[in-house]
């Protein structure tokens, strides 16, 4: 009789599980704890603005190998676009002064020689002191290799690294923090160009994946939510869903694909990180011609970095939740940012926003420290039937769609490595 695999949690990282399962031939079942999937990685009509928003914005860059790897499986890869370059326009609020980082296609950043592609401001030789970063020993902080000041430090290094760690890049891992740089710059510009959801992120991942685990008949069962796990010595023996219990054969499997205290809640001794950080995502409902940047990075302001949408503009606040501003005064202080931004683009602006919503996020992402890199777990565990995945575990990447997807990946290769 063939195994069940059972993937709790329909999360980007639940969900490359089960695509990769499924594609193996294995007898999947998805429980969710909510009635849609895709976790924080999702898109659902907002009334307010009468259309489709992402509950977040999350950047996807060309390198990310195993994403599209995930994309061109379920096929997905049509709902999103790749930008031409490697081009990142950047405003200064406090100086009044725009540019626009242009990287070049090959490994050899021959761009940081070209006063016209590299940071105003800054030499050639600058950019050197970041070596030390991709050197650094196990348990250290950015700060503890890296000068977190002056202009190249502010208008590229911070500006870069926040949105990849979702922390002050001063307390991040440094270890994290420079595998991101590897795994960008390090790369070269055709790594780097910026990947767009154009028709939200639900129609690229989430959508596609539904679709493809129905068509090789893998069960996804929705507003099922986990209580706990039932053991019987080395294994799990059952599953306590809000649907009912589900005990489990000698030969099942069992993946959880869910946040950090809700594992370590179901795991006897699992330790994970506990320390986390919020997002604010402000969303206003305008139409955008086409030639405004898609994507532009905003210093010295409340706003990180605006995504402009044919229909709307979106604007990510990273490592924050902004508890002492009310959801109004976030909309208005973002909007002012945003007309002033994009006032060379859109004309007629007014100084009222335009409908807007606010998402805050409060615990988003795990704060990629050094003591929490050390609690990130594996995919095993002491458990012989029991795996996990999250963006959270030791995945060698900050919280991001790439190690979600790398984690569900490794969790299925596993579980069919260990099934033989």
């Amino acid at each position: 009789m063939p195994n069940v695999v059972h993937v709790v949690g329909a999360g980007l990282s639940g969900l490359s599980a089960a695509v990769r399962l499924a594609e193996a031939g294995r007898t999947v079942i998805v429980h969710e704890a909510a009635g849609h999937a895709g976790g924080r990685c999702r898109s659902y009509h907002d009334p307010h603005l009468g259309m489709t928003i992402d509950n977040g914005n999350h950047l996807v860059l060309s390198g990310n190998g195993t994403t599209f790897a995930f994309l061109d499986r379920i096929g997905g890869g049509d709902a999103v676009s790749v930008h031409a370059r490697a081009e990142f326009p950047f405003i200064d609020l406090a100086a009044g002064e725009r540019w626009t980082l242009r990287l070049n296609k090959g490994r050899v950043p021959w761009w940081i020689l070209d006063p016209a592609r590299r940071v105003p401001g800054t030499q050639a030789t600058d950019y050197a002191a970041i070596l030390r970063l991709l050197s650094a020993r196990p348990g250290a902080k950015v700060s503890d290799v890296l000068l977190c000041e002056g202009t190249l430090y502010e208008r590229l290094w911070r500006p870069v690294l926040l949105a990849a760690l979702n922390i002050d890049p001063r307390d991040a891992d440094a270890n994290l923090a420079a595998q991101v740089l590897r795994e960008t710059f390090g790369e070269g510009g055709h790594a780097c160009r910026p990947v767009i959801a154009q028709g939200g992120l639900s129609k690229a991942f989430v959508e596609p994946a539904l679709r493809f685990l129905e068509e090789r008949g893998a069960v996804v069962r929705h507003n099922d939510r986990l209580h706990c796990l039932a053991y019987e010595g080395s294994r799990v023996a059952g599953l306590v869903l809000g649907n009912g219990s589900v005990q489990l054969q000698p030969w099942d499997q069992v993946i959880l694909a869910l946040p950090p205290k809700a594992t370590a809640d179901a795991i006897p001794g699992l330790v994970a990180p506990t320390d986390h950080r919020g997002i604010v995502n402000v969303h206003f409902a305008v139409n955008c011609p086409a030639d405004t940047p898609r994507l532009m990075g905003v210093l010295n302001g409340l706003s990180d970095w605006i995504f402009a949408y044919p229909d709307r503009i979106s604007v990510t606040v990273s490592a924050t939740d902004l508890d002492v501003m009310s959801r109004q005064e976030i909309a208005h202080q973002i909007w002012t940012e945003v007309s002033y931004v994009t006032g060379r683009y859109m004309t007629g602006l007014s100084d009222i926003p335009p409908p807007w919503q606010v998402i805050r996020e409060k615990r988003a992402a795990f704060a990629p420290t050094p003591e929490a890199a050390r609690l990130r777990p594996r995919t095993r565990t002491e458990f012989r039937n029991l795996f996990i995945a999250g963006d959270w575990t030791d995945t060698g990447l900050p919280a991001c769609i790439e190690g979600a997807i790398r984690s569900g990946d490794k969790a299925a290769q596993t579980v069919i490595e260990a099934n033989g």
